[in-house]
């Protein structure tokens, strides 16, 4: 049948290789934090974030690349404002508070509280659809984080995981507030969001007495930020689009193995009986996630939106004149019902009994 895997394709691999890219930078960040404070660090994260990604933006432009996705409207700029305000500025901040008190390995993998914190939130606040399997992954995942806390018969809440924990919060909320966004071009969104959050933070550090380093440091912790927060964050925001708020950020579970494996190697951090009893419960979560499927007949009433689209089976529209695909305009779709395996992605996000 013509869309048997459609629903894994292309959202699933955008969230995976996003994950990758974000996990990668926990441990790198948390060697750079010894020659920048952590609010510098996130300022730098994010302005190299952003300035990557304007070059990136401009190049396409200068070059004659056509860029088919729907611009920012101006109901879009609320959303914009609180995504910046809590995944620029409060997210990034107390994550680099965070590891300041905390082994890499275990900061990244606390990271794991962000995809439960993120399905939560879509859960209960923006009412996405969320399955037995998806709940028996994120309690594997909350228990790994608890076995990684676990110390003395009790749970270990120092300060590095209470802000970690706080950051993972920060990070759900602009997640589900993202998705807001994501039928608009992630690549104009993530820079606004680079570039607004890495100078507030920039220059809040500064005039707090934050020592400026040197050009080589600032260089390596904005090819940093480029990577792991601007094109992980415009992939995500392409996930977002496929996947929903949910699922995103279980698969975006993946990060913190890949932080925490980098951290082992890299910094020669001890592996612990504790760090891989938490790495199975997680990975036992991650992989419940990546085997959901989820089919059922639903109907699809009419909707009028801007995206960039093909013309599949939910883009029966009409054109005056040939067009090039993918583009995007303000179509309307009118009711179908039909079934195939699906997310709640943009065109699917009715009710379930």
């Amino acid at each position: 049948m013509k869309h048997a895997h459609s629903h894994l394709w292309p959202g699933v691999p955008l969230a995976l290789v996003s994950a990758v890219l974000f996990g990668a930078s926990a441990p790198f960040a948390k060697l750079l934090l010894g020659e920048l404070s952590p609010q510098l660090l996130a300022g730098v994260l994010y302005l190299g974030a952003g300035v990557g990604l304007a070059v990136v933006h401009g190049s396409r432009a200068a070059l004659g690349i056509p860029a088919p996705e729907a611009p920012l409207r101006r109901h879009d700029l609320p959303w914009l404002a609180a995504v910046v305000l809590f995944g620029g500025l409060a997210g990034p901040l107390l994550l680099m508070l965070g590891l300041s008190h905390t082994s890499a390995a275990s900061g990244s993998l606390l990271l794991n509280l962000e995809g439960l914190a993120t399905m939560l939130i879509a859960w209960v606040v923006f009412r996405e659809n969320v399955d037995r399997r998806l709940l028996l992954g994120a309690f594997a995942i909350l228990t790994g984080a608890v076995v990684l806390s676990w110390e003395g018969g009790g749970v270990r809440l120092d300060a590095g995981a209470a802000l970690i924990a706080a950051a993972c919060l920060a990070w759900g909320i602009d997640n589900n507030l993202t998705r807001k966004l994501s039928s608009a071009d992630p690549v104009v969104t993530a820079t606004i969001k680079g570039l607004t959050a890495g100078s507030v933070n920039v220059a809040i550090a500064l005039l707090l007495g934050a020592s400026v380093p040197p050009v080589a440091t600032v260089g390596v912790a904005a090819v940093v930020g480029f990577l792991g927060v601007g094109v992980s964050l415009v992939l995500f925001v392409l996930a977002l689009r496929h996947l929903g708020a949910a699922r995103t950020g279980a698969y975006f579970s993946l990060a913190p193995f890949i932080g925490a494996m980098i951290a082992v190697t890299l910094l020669h951090e001890p592996v612990t009986m504790q760090l891989v009893a938490a790495g199975l419960l997680m990975g036992a979560g991650l992989w419940l996630h990546l085997a959901e499927r989820h089919e059922h007949e639903h109907v699809h009433n009419v909707m009028e939106h801007e995206h960039v689209h093909v013309h599949d089976e939910h883009h029966q529209h009409h054109h005056d004149g040939p067009v090039t695909e993918p583009h995007s305009h303000w179509h309307r779709h009118e009711p179908l019902t039909h079934t195939h395996p699906h997310y709640p992605d943009l065109h699917h996000q009715h009710d379930h009994a």
